[in-house]
């Protein structure tokens, strides 16, 4: 099956990268291989390619650093269909459009089989981002996400409760502001995983 592959969040947050056009005889996959954090992305045919190509949802969501899939199905055509196919991320942000051009298929004989040039060379399999990428990105997402009030309040009563405990002098107080302690750093350890 022949593959669309459209690059997200390769250069910038939110960038689209794209061939200028593409050609297909007949059903084939759009390959949303996300390079940064998780984004949503819109699939939209224009009118001329709607009428013989369908996507099952316009709107996927993909997860950072990885790939998805879209299927594509394709109606039978006797004549050639060309039109555009818009690439939306970031909820309107940034806007790609590929020319999208679906030939009729090619006619095979019953002893001949087609095989997609995909199916010579061993599938890429991308390697997980090193730990210095993924604390980078987990502080990129709080920072997105507004968690950086929550996170200097979470510190803030942090303190407070320690100095309480060291002023207070008490077992009971030192007891309870460390079952706090580590239920905190427990929730970060979980967040940033």
């Amino acid at each position: 099956m022949q593959t669309l592959s459209v690059e997200l969040n390769g250069d910038t947050v939110h960038s689209i990268r794209a061939p200028d056009r593409f050609e297909a005889t007949g059903p084939f996959s759009i390959a949303l291989e996300n390079r940064g954090r998780s984004t949503h992305v819109h699939l939209h045919f224009d009118d001329e390619l709607d009428r013989a190509l369908s996507i099952g949802e316009a709107n996927h969501y993909v997860d950072d650093e990885s790939t998805r899939r879209v299927h594509v199905a394709a109606a039978e055509i006797e004549e050639p269909i060309a039109g555009k196919l818009k690439v939306v991320t970031g909820y309107g942000s940034n806007t790609r459009y590929v020319d999208v051009r679906l030939d009729p298929p090619r006619e095979t004989g019953p002893d001949e089989v087609t095989v997609d040039e995909t199916f010579t060379k061993p599938p890429e399999r991308t390697p997980d981002p090193p730990p210095r990428q993924r604390a980078a990105n987990a502080i990129a997402g709080l920072v997105e996400r507004g968690g950086v009030p929550g996170a200097v309040l979470g510190l803030l009563a942090v303190a407070a409760g320690v100095a309480l405990a060291l002023a207070v002098d008490s077992v009971i107080v030192s007891v309870a502001v460390g079952v706090v302690l580590t239920v905190s750093l427990a929730a970060v350890l979980l967040a940033v995983a």
